[in-house]
C-alpha cells in the first residue's frame, strides 16, 4: 500500500468520524428538544379543575378541620410542629377558643396551582410573591408551616402560642404559624413584613 491510499483512507475515516459525531450531536438535540417541549406543555393544575384534592393537603374554605384530623393537610405536616398545634388547642380548648386548620401540608401541584391564581389575583409575579411561594420556597410544601384558624385562635395564639413554639412569621398572614423552639425561653421573633422581606428565602 502507498503513501497516497493511506492518506485517502485516514482521511475517509476521519469524515466518517466526524458525520457519526454530527449525527449522534443533532440526535441528543431533538430529544432534548422534545423533553423540553413536553415539560412546556405540561399545564399548571387549576384549583377549579377537579385534578387536586384532598390528597394534595387542599381543605375546602367551608370546612373546619381539627388539629387533631387524619387528613394528609394536617398528617403531613413535621411532626414536631404537629406535636406542638395539637398541645396548643389543648389548651386553648380548656379557654373555650377553638383551633381549626385553614391550611396545612400542601403538595408542589397544589402550592403552584396557588401561586398561579396568586399572579391572576394580584396581576403580577411579585405582588403575588407577598402572598405565596413558589413550590421551592414554600414552608407548607416542606410541612413546616400551618395555617391556623379563626381569628379568636389566632389572638389567643398571637399571646400564648409561643410558650408551644408557635410564632407567626409576618405580618400580612396572621394565621400563618411556623415553629420556633427557642420561643419557648425566650418569646418569638419579630415578624417579617411579608415573605419577600424573609432572608431566608430568595423569591
Amino acid at each position: 500500500m502507498n503513501h497516497s491510499s493511506t492518506l485517502r483512507r485516514r482521511r475517509l475515516t476521519t469524515v466518517i468520524g466526524i458525520v457519526v459525531l454530527a449525527a449522534t450531536a443533532i440526535g441528543a438535540a431533538i430529544v432534548i428538544s422534545q423533553q423540553s417541549s413536553a415539560t412546556a406543555s405540561v399545564p399548571t393544575p387549576s384549583l377549579t379543575d377537579g385534578t387536586l384534592g384532598v390528597e394534595d393537603g387542599m381543605i375546602k374554605e367551608s370546612d373546619r378541620i381539627s388539629v387533631f384530623a387524619d387528613t394528609p393537610a394536617v398528617s403531613k405536616l413535621d411532626p414536631a410542629l404537629l406535636a406542638a398545634v395539637r398541645d396548643a388547642a389543648t389548651s386553648a380548648d380548656r379557654d373555650g377558643v377553638r383551633i381549626h386548620v385553614n391550611s396545612g401540608w400542601r403538595s408542589p401541584e397544589y402550592q403552584n396551582a396557588l401561586r398561579a391564581d396568586a399572579v391572576q389575583k394580584y396581576g403580577s409575579e411579585e405582588e403575588a410573591a407577598r402572598w405565596v411561594a413558589t413550590p421551592e420556597k414554600s414552608e407548607h410544601v416542606s410541612g413546616d408551616a400551618v395555617d391556623l384558624g379563626p381569628v379568636a385562635a389566632q389572638d389567643w395564639l398571637s399571646r400564648h402560642g409561643a410558650a408551644f413554639g408557635l410564632c407567626q412569621i409576618y405580618e400580612n398572614e396572621p394565621w400563618h404559624f411556623e415553629l420556633r423552639p427557642g420561643a419557648v425561653a425566650n418569646g418569638c421573633p419579630l415578624m417579617y413584613a411579608d415573605p419577600t422581606s424573609d432572608p431566608r428565602v430568595d423569591r
